[in-house]
């Protein structure tokens, strides 16, 4: 009998295939938990005894939204509907830049700022599925699919899971294998979608975290230099602005509680909230700018680090909340000043400060880019 780890050995990181998405979804109408919190967000100023009554409808809804779907690319476009809604809902505008200098032919290893967990590479994906472009792979991390539903929920949408929980030889193995499959994507002429560290840059201050640069060439160590594996990797900065983050207060208070206190104690599933308040959330206007294919040879990861940060620093669309935060010139009108004002209220002066830097470093950074 044929080894299945042998014939696919990305079978347990890897997005679901079209083969799988029946099964899958089948189980999803069956999860308990994840009819339970949709009934939740659909209605939620009903009590929860009475929430529990509507559960069977929501069964039957949700059955219907998925009776035809046969493969990733129809998930994703009833996805998209959704996706509609929440950018008429959360967000004032949407706008790109860039992305025209992209050939739809090639495949792309996207490297962005990390703000939001859900978000960052949503937004990436709407603009490409918006300009008749394949959408891309999305790397997210093991952290945050600590529910089954969630991961299903990812993997049906082309995310694959980077494994951040294996420790000792069993962390080595993983780096190789995720390294090989971003290789293999790029080579099979699939997209890829990657924050430039792990975890989001709470602070605001968006570098790249060069072990991520190491990390791609780990697999592909004996096929040559450092320089010429990222080169064929087609990498393209991106830059994701939010005129207002909806994780702000809850990002200050967290890095106050760390200066204070030298720890911050995560409440259970706190990843999760922090995606629903990610997308529910308002954000304003959000710009997404596709930076230049990297053509260049760096001999370094720390190198290559400091030309995506460049681009990703030098085309940063700055928003009024970024130049209030950092007391620059501006043209913000009585209205606006007073919505960033209200993002501090009910702060500690120390998380207000760390809230105000939050905003001001994507000004400081393009400064420094640009000079």
């Amino acid at each position: 009998m044929t080894d299945t780890v042998n014939t696919d050995p990305y079978k347990e990181i890897r997005p679901y295939n079209d083969s799988e998405v029946e099964q899958v979804l089948n189980n999803l109408l069956y999860d308990d938990e994840l009819i339970s919190a949709i009934a939740q967000y659909q209605f939620p100023s009903l009590p929860k005894w009475l929430v529990k009554w509507l559960k069977p409808v929501v069964r039957i809804a949700l059955a219907r939204e998925f009776g035809d779907i046969q493969s990733i690319q129809q998930f994703q476009a009833t996805v998209a509907k959704y996706m509609a809604k929440m950018i008429a809902r959360s967000t004032t505008k949407l706008s790109c830049t860039g992305v025209e200098e992209l050939d739809p032919d090639e495949a792309y290893l996207f490297i962005s700022n990390h703000r939001d967990i859900a978000m960052d590479p949503a937004f990436v994906n709407w603009v490409l599925y918006q300009c008749k472009m394949n959408t891309v792979r999305i790397a997210i991390g093991d952290n945050l699919l600590s529910k089954p539903y969630v991961s299903d929920l990812m993997r049906l949408n082309k995310s694959f899971i980077v494994n951040r929980s294996a420790k000792g030889r069993e962390m080595m193995t993983a780096v190789t294998q995720l390294s090989s499959y971003i290789n293999h994507s790029i080579e099979q002429g699939d997209s890829i979608w990657i924050a430039q560290r792990e975890g989001r840059a709470k602070d605001g201050n968006d570098r790249t975290d060069p072990a991520l640069l190491k990390m791609l060439y780990m697999s592909q160590r004996k096929k040559g230099s450092f320089a010429d594996v990222v080169k064929k990797l087609n990498i393209v900065p991106v830059s994701i602005a939010y005129e207002y983050d909806p994780c702000d207060r809850a990002k200050a208070r967290e890095l106050a509680s760390l200066e204070e206190t030298g720890a911050y104690e995560k409440a259970q599933h706190e990843d999760i909230n922090s995606i629903v308040k990610g997308i529910t959330g308002f954000k304003g206007a959000v710009h997404v700018h596709f930076g230049e294919v990297i053509t260049e040879s760096f001999e370094t990861p720390e190198a290559l680090a400091e030309a995506i940060d460049r681009q990703i620093h030098a085309n940063y669309h700055l928003h009024v909340s970024n130049q209030l935060a950092a007391g620059v010139e501006n043209t913000s009108t009585e209205e606006q000043t007073e919505q960033f004002k209200s993002r501090l209220e009910g702060l500690s002066e120390r998380e207000a400060e760390i809230l105000k830097q939050m905003y001001a470093y994507p000004v400081i950074n393009q400064q420094k880019a640009n000079s």
